[in-house]
């Protein structure tokens, strides 16, 4: 019982996958740079770590109770365990810290060459894929973010096993224990909800409860609902303990083929339903699905495990389910938002930057209005990009839309970019009705932004706009992004509180701008420093 009640933490000190296992993945980072505290436990002398996101951290109960907690319930056709709500490890306070901030000193010129990291939104499929298989998958170029993190927590708290080799992130989900993932991980990540399709593909039954994420907007579920109970799930929407989605194959054994048309392409609604095909009997056919690299990416990872899917990248899906896939090694594409990112920095500062370890093809929209705003843009080499930028860009409309348009993820960056270009511009948001959260805290760097509904209408620099430094608050993980360029851009000293956001989609993003010349310095704000 112990070890299942332990089953929501990070890792477990004496486990196969223990913390050390992981978190040295990043060698470049220390424990105590990760927030993991050593410490004793009980009479029995019993040890354990404990992975801390921002000021929370998970408690895990000590051998000498655990008996006492709630016996899970026992699925008699899988034999699997589901834990029971009442005997997950409760969330407790951290000990007392100041958060962290970033201090920017604007005015500065970036020049040199920067690495652009393995994609989050990628990884976080991928993994969430692992479980299909019944062997181990190696995966490589997995980024070191919060996100990535909580990930591995819902993969541990149903059985899977992680650890590092050389490079490499090994996920092994041979030994599945429950059909129940983590609520309370759970809840804070979207993109874990993705894992529904993955176990009630392979085992028949989930248990998952209602996702969480970035406050950017309606995210519904009814496409991942309605898909499944297309490929042969009956699913009930259970509205307690802040609701779960409980899917089992009807026929009691697995999912049948079948054919479903998205109202809308949405990227997790496709990448849940791939899954759940994958391993279901018959063929399934998926209509109006995302093209996004993200989706590919999946596709290829689970075709080298032995999946037959074929159309990734385009409007229709074709998926012949098999038995069982097995084990993969597998490398997970670049961040395209990550590199739009630092193509926006170079913009925003008027700088020359190159950059390496990105698809170039990947990224035809954002390079396209760059262009047209005056950056000069060359590919440099197959996976190589230059960006250079003169002193007076243009302003130019912009509308975000499902790939290959403009990213919504770069949406905010854009619009902190059209603040320093001359003239005026709308930025119009059609994928998320909430996603314009950060003007209110670009307005506080004196940016001329007004909006109405989906629109912001953006005075540029010869309009009014002169970005000035002051206290702002990062509201989510692209709204922090685009503050970061606006504070390197204005004038005087920016403090952007809020900073674990940005850790949630970023690499050592600080780091990296530090390494091309931004003056930028993380550190604790005080609460004078706090914005209210």
């Amino acid at each position: 019982m112990a070890g299942l009640a332990c089953s929501c933490l990070a890792l477990n000190h004496h486990s196969w996958g223990n913390a050390d296992g992981i978190l040295s993945a990043w060698p470049s980072r220390s424990l105590h740079a990760h927030g993991i505290a050593s410490r004793r436990v009980g009479s029995s002398g019993f040890s354990r770590r404990d992975l801390r996101f921002s000021r929370w951290t998970f408690a895990c109960p000590t051998p000498a109770h655990a008996h006492a907690q709630a016996a899970p319930v026992i699925h008699e056709k899988n034999n699997l365990v589901s834990t029971n709500p009442s005997s997950l490890p409760p969330l407790t306070r951290a000990p007392a810290s100041y958060p962290e901030c970033l201090e920017i000193q604007g005015g500065t010129v970036l020049s040199g060459h920067v690495q652009i990291s393995g994609a989050k939104n990628s990884a976080l499929a991928v993994l969430a894929g692992a479980l299909c298989t019944n062997d181990q998958v190696s995966l490589r170029m997995v980024p070191d973010l919060h996100d990535i993190r909580r990930m591995f927590q819902v993969l541990q708290s149903v059985g899977v096993r992680i650890r590092r080799e050389a490079c490499d992130i090994v996920i092994d989900s041979r030994h599945i224990t429950s059909v129940e993932p983590c609520p309370d991980v759970v809840r804070k990540l979207r993109a874990s909800f993705f894992v529904i399709g993955a176990l009630v593909g392979r085992q028949g039954e989930a248990l998952v409860p209602l996702p969480g994420g970035c406050n950017i907007g309606a995210r519904p579920i009814d496409l991942h609902v309605r898909g499944l109970q297309a490929l042969g799930a009956q699913v009930k929407i259970r509205l307690v303990m802040h609701g779960k989605v409980h899917a089992r194959a009807a026929n009691g054994s697995k999912l049948v083929g079948g054919s479903f048309c998205l109202d809308y392409p949405s990227v997790g609604a496709t990448e849940t339903l791939m899954m759940a095909a994958a391993l279901a009997d018959g063929k399934s056919t998926l209509y109006n699905v995302a093209q996004e690299p993200e989706v590919v990416d999946l596709a290829e990872f689970l075709n080298s495990c032995g999946a037959n899917i074929t159309g990734a990248g385009t409007k229709c899906l074709s998926v012949e389910g098999v038995p069982r896939l097995h084990g993969t090694s597998f490398t997970i594409i670049p961040d395209r938002i990550e590199a739009g990112t630092f193509l926006m920095a170079a913009a925003i500062t008027r700088s020359s930057i190159s950059m390496s370890r990105v698809v170039p093809r990947h990224l035809v929209a954002v390079v396209s209005k760059l262009q047209q705003i005056g950056c000069k843009i060359v590919q440099t080499a197959p996976d190589g990009l230059e960006v250079t930028c003169g002193s007076r860009l243009q302003s130019l409309d912009v509308t975000t839309l499902p790939y290959p348009g403009f990213p919504t993820d770069l949406q905010p960056q854009m619009s902190s970019l059209m603040t320093t270009c001359c003239g005026q511009s709308i930025v119009e948001e059609t994928v998320f009705e909430n996603r314009m959260r950060h003007v209110e805290e670009l307005q506080k760097l004196r940016a001329k932004i007004r909006v109405s509904k989906n629109l912001a209408f953006i005075s540029g620099k010869d309009q009014g706009s002169s970005l000035y430094g002051a206290p702002v608050l990062a509201t989510d993980l692209r709204a922090g992004a685009a503050l970061v360029l606006a504070g390197m851009a204005g004038e005087g000293v920016t403090t952007i509180e809020g900073v674990s956001h940005i850790d949630r989609g970023y690499e050592k993003l600080d780091v990296k701008l530090a390494k091309l010349g931004a003056k930028l310095t993380r550190k604790a704000c005080l609460p004078s420093e706090l914005t209210l």
